[in-house]
């Protein structure tokens, strides 16, 4: 199923590329692009044309920071019409939540979840993607972070930024944007902070330009409305990991009783157990190319009580256990940095 991102999301990259010696034309057009896209902020990209792209920029040029280069310019009125509703609400609260709410007109694939607990807030970021793109990954992380910090004029510190790909050879753009304590081979992609910050008044907020932004929104989302499986899909990949993704309890976190949820989704032609299987497929690739998960590991991750359980449903879809299928897919360097891991 291919999932669309806004190409205001490429936003800068032909410039930053350009000053890192590549040639932006001849790039985009590798990837199936035409050059005028990129200027195109509503035209709809494949999220994994873009994905490929901003990881080839950086291979390309050496640049393992090349998506937050590329977030350090962002605005909030990169995000269009969403960006109407977020600049006038009244607290980073509904600024969060408005955004969580219309993300789906951004980027398809992107999922954002906000969890408060014990004084702490914790923003997750994840994609639906079956591989991993640490790029994109920066590049999300960079842009939420600068539109939380904007619409607090640059006063907004969070405790700690967290990301699931290892550490790239040199984090002193991430220390320098983000102020605070950065993780790699984190559990999640998100930022931590704290909880009174939700609260903090926006003294740019106006309702009236609210309710204005709010209508225009309503209409131009008109026909992409995300589809039900695509909410489905997405409540799996974060709720997987906990072990709550059950029909049962995405149906509660959709508002919607059990049968009407199976009735929708039967609508669309999709079943719960086809998304669960799908995006267990999506994350099961992911999770054994990462060096730093064990098979144990990612077998509790996606839900299954034992190693064996995991280790029969993968060789039966992907024709062999998940540690030869890692140790043909994974590159010389990682793979000797997983058997390591294996040892120790």
């Amino acid at each position: 199923m291919v999932t669309f991102v806004r190409a205001a999301s490429l936003t800068n990259f032909s410039e930053l590329l350009s000053e890192l010696g590549g040639d932006p034309d001849a790039a985009l057009r590798r990837a199936g692009l035409r050059p005028s896209m990129v200027s195109e902020q509503d035209q709809l990209i494949d999220v994994l044309v873009a994905g490929r792209l901003l990881e080839d920029a950086a291979a390309a040029t050496g640049c393992t920071n090349f998506g937050l280069r590329m977030a350090q310019s962002r605005q909030v009125s990169n995000f269009g019409i969403v960006s109407l509703l977020l600049l006038h609400q009244p607290t980073l609260r509904k600024v969060l939540s408005t955004l969580i709410e219309h993300v789906h007109l951004l980027n398809e694939s992107l999922m954002i979840h906000m969890d408060e607990e014990n004084g702490v807030v914790v923003l997750r970021e994840e994609f639906t993607l079956p591989e991993t793109f640490p790029q994109s990954m920066e590049l999300a992380i960079g842009v939420l972070f600068r539109t939380c910090n904007l619409l607090m004029h640059e006063r907004w510190r969070p405790q700690r930024v967290c990301f699931s790909h290892t550490t790239p050879r040199d984090i002193s753009l991430h220390k320098q944007m983000f102020g605070c304590r950065v993780e790699f081979d984190a559990d999640f992609n998100g930022i931590v902070f704290r909880t009174e910050d939700l609260d903090a008044h926006n003294p740019m907020a106006d309702p009236v330009l609210v309710r204005y932004a709010q209508s225009i929104v309503d209409t131009t989302q008109q026909g992409r409305q995300a589809s039900i499986a695509q909410r489905v899909r997405k409540a799996i990949y974060l709720m997987l990991p906990s072990g709550n993704a059950t029909c049962i309890c995405v149906a509660q976190g959709l508002g919607r009783s059990v049968r009407t949820l199976q009735r929708e989704l039967d609508g669309e032609g999709f079943s719960f157990t086809d998304l669960l299987v799908e995006v267990r497929y999506d994350l099961a690739q992911r999770y054994v190319r990462n060096p730093e998960y064990s098979v144990g590991q990612i077998a509790s991750m996606l839900g299954y009580n034992s190693h064996s359980a995991f280790t029969r449903w993968f060789s039966t879809l992907f024709g062999c256990p998940p540690e030869v299928w890692r140790e043909k897919n994974l590159p010389p360097g990682k793979l000797q940095r997983t058997e390591a891991i294996n040892r120790a």
